[in-house]
């Protein structure tokens, strides 16, 4: 089995979320927080902070480890550590990625009661996120393991 270690943002301008769209016709549809592959040795919230730059051209830092997300699916097992992160300037530019094969059509900022139809991930973004943030993550939580759907 194949293991993946990866780190996202959960990047807040106000009370708006950055979320980028996964699209991929009769593949996949998703919308998901910034985020993909450690690569060498960078640490996880550079990784993080990386990632959501090449993905939509935004500069963010990366503050509080959020959540442990665990996927498995038919090619491995997949642990995202989600990050909060706060914007610090830029313009959305998803047409500037790096990553080979990606397939982000779209970003956007996103107010807790506007979020895009269809899936979200972390899914807690739809929920309990907004009531984690009131307390401030004094510790990351660790999300139950799920199969990925995608």
């Amino acid at each position: 089995m194949k293991h993946r270690i990866s780190a996202g943002v959960l990047a807040l301008r106000g009370t708006s979320i950055l979320l980028v769209r996964h699209f991929r016709p009769g593949v996949h549809d998703f919308w998901a927080g910034p985020g993909g592959g450690v690569e060498g040795n960078e640490d996880l919230a550079s990784a993080a902070e990386r990632e959501a730059f090449e993905e939509t051209g935004l500069c963010v830092r990366a503050g509080a480890m959020a959540y442990i997300d665990e996927l498995i699916d038919d090619s491995g097992r997949l642990v995202k550590f989600w990050f909060l992160a706060d914007f610090l300037s830029g313009e959305i530019d998803v047409s500037a990625n790096p990553a080979e094969g990606e397939a982000i059509s779209e970003a956007g900022w996103f107010a807790r009661d506007a979020l895009p139809h269809g899936h979200v991930f972390p899914e807690v973004l739809r929920d309990r996120f907004w009531q984690d943030l009131q307390t401030g993550f004094p510790a990351p939580i660790k999300l139950p393991l799920r199969q990925s759907i995608f």
